[in-house]
């Protein structure tokens, strides 16, 4: 039998990524490359294949047009000045332009490259994985994830191994850029429906755990120019060293639960290491759900500005019924952030993201940031005068079950699929990103994951104890039906 191994948290909750660290992992996908530092190329974020990837990416930028303008940015990882390097001596041998942000987060980055009409960009992080793993994160020229076909064809060029490099008199130069945190802030602040003097008129007191990361060097500047002067850090240094594994869950955030119930402060806010996924924390030290910070912003977006919104299929069905409450209409996409942009644009959706936590504000960019997501979160609970636990009693309270099972390498994940169709017939079945199946008013929706050799079953109930239920029944038919084949 192929070897599984098979987790399950209850409510908003899943173990984190620490079961695959231990050995060499090179994750090749569209949306980029992932990988764990060190060991053998091929298998492995090595420096040859840092070189390799960042050589089909920037083939493919050539391909674009005449603009070989790339913005760089890294998160506060320990291998990030070593993959930096590699990157930019890289970008330099295809003859690029190259503008070194430094350490920065995500979205700042992908509003950079707008900003300085750049070809494209690459994001050092490996986002919410462990300090054992780096990745590449590709853009286009407009800021953005690339798309299917253009992720494919930097594999496929990488596959080739046949880069041409610039001469002498063609290679490209580099230029460091250590403002666009503040231009970042700045534009946040110009944000319509940010309101800095409400925000400033409760005297809010934040404690924030930066997971030392960059978010230690962009979310205590946001708070002090949103009027928020009482702040307190915790894991503040950017080293790298996480001081826990940096997904923003539950089971990780227990030192920031209880700090904030130590400083009787009015909230906590938690991000991840790339500053890309945000959530908070209520006064009394429970958890608001990383669920809710998509529902909590869009509701309070809404209020000012009609239109529909769009999550991704395993994100909680809470966000629909804000919407309709709204008079607006609800879409559900594919997960990834591609994805959800790609479905934002086409129904002119204004606001979007994903049930990690992750916001999509279409004014500042289409890409996840929690630095914009902060602003109008703390703007909604200053014009509520509501503490964060009331503001969250709001709202529908759905109960989500997020598992895993880990893959072994023979495992036929397609065929495990239709085996569940067949079983599952009767039910209604979505097909687009996986497989879900929706039972009433309940759901289940399995689907491979890009980074990691894994199922994800993500279930959600008005019940805690059904949507749990659901996802031991899924998973209990998977092993059985893994058993059938080995």
């Amino acid at each position: 039998m192929p070897a599984v191994k098979v987790w399950q948290q209850k409510k908003r909750n899943y173990l984190p990524s620490q079961h695959i660290i231990n050995s060499m992992a090179l994750i090749k996908s569209i949306s980029g490359i992932r990988g764990t530092i060190g060991g053998k190329p091929g298998t492995s974020l090595t420096p040859i294949d840092v070189v390799k990837f960042t050589t089909a990416y920037g083939a493919w930028v050539s391909t674009q047009g005449s603009n070989k303008k790339i913005i760089i940015g890294r998160d506060g990882r320990i291998s990030g000045g070593m993959v930096r390097d590699l990157v930019v001596a890289t970008l330099q041998g295809i003859g690029c332009t190259v503008v070194d942000l430094g350490l920065s987060t995500t979205p700042t980055v992908e509003m950079a490259v707008k900003l300085e009409n750049a070809g494209g960009g690459i994001i050092l992080t490996a986002s919410h994985n462990p300090k054992e793993w780096n990745a590449l994160k590709l853009l286009n020229k407009d800021g953005e994830f690339l798309n299917a076909a253009e992720g494919q064809w930097i594999l496929d060029f990488a596959d080739k191994n046949e880069p041409v490099y610039a001469d002498i008199n063609k290679i490209g130069t580099v230029t460091t850029d250590d403002t666009y945190i503040q231009k970042h802030i700045d534009i946040i602040l110009a944000h319509p429906l940010v309101d800095v003097a409400a925000i400033k008129s409760k005297n809010f007191k934040v404690v924030l755990d930066a997971v030392n990361s960059t978010g230690a060097i962009s979310v205590p500047p946001l708070l002090r120019a949103l009027g928020v002067t009482d702040v307190v850090v915790i894991n503040g240094k950017v080293t790298g060293h996480f001081a826990h594994n940096p997904e923003p869950l539950p089971e990780n955030l227990i030192e920031l639960c209880s700090t904030v119930k130590k400083q009787n402060a009015s909230l906590g806010i938690a991000v991840d290491p790339d500053v890309d996924r945000l959530c908070f924390v209520c006064e009394d030290g429970s958890l608001f759900g990383e669920e809710y910070t998509l529902v909590a912003i869009a509701d309070y977006i809404l209020t000012h500005k009609k239109g529909n919104t769009v999550s991704n299929l395993s994100s909680t069905r809470a966000l629909r019924d804000v919407t309709e409450k709204h008079g607006g209409q609800y879409y559900p996409s594919a997960v990834g952030e591609v994805n959800v942009v790609k479905k934002m644009k086409d129904v002119n959706a204004v606001i979007g993201g994903e049930g990690n936590g992750g916001v999509i504000v279409p004014e500042l960019h289409y890409g996840r940031d929690a630095l914009i997501g902060i602003a109008l979160f703390l703007t909604h609970l200053a014009k509520t005068g509501k503490t964060v636990k009331s503001l969250r009693g709001t709202y529908p309270n759905y109960f989500i079950s997020k598992n895993k099972i880990e893959l072994g390498e023979d495992v036929n994940v397609k065929h495990i699929f239709e085996e569940i169709k067949k079983k599952y017939h009767k039910q209604p079945i979505n097909t687009e990103d996986g497989l879900r199946i929706d039972f009433d008013s309940d759901w289940v929706h399995l689907r491979t994951s890009n980074t990691e050799p894994i199922i994800r079953i993500y279930s959600e109930s008005g019940s805690e104890t059904t949507a749990n239920n659901i996802a031991k029944r899924i998973m209990a038919d998977i092993k059985e039906m893994m058993m059938k084949v080995s």
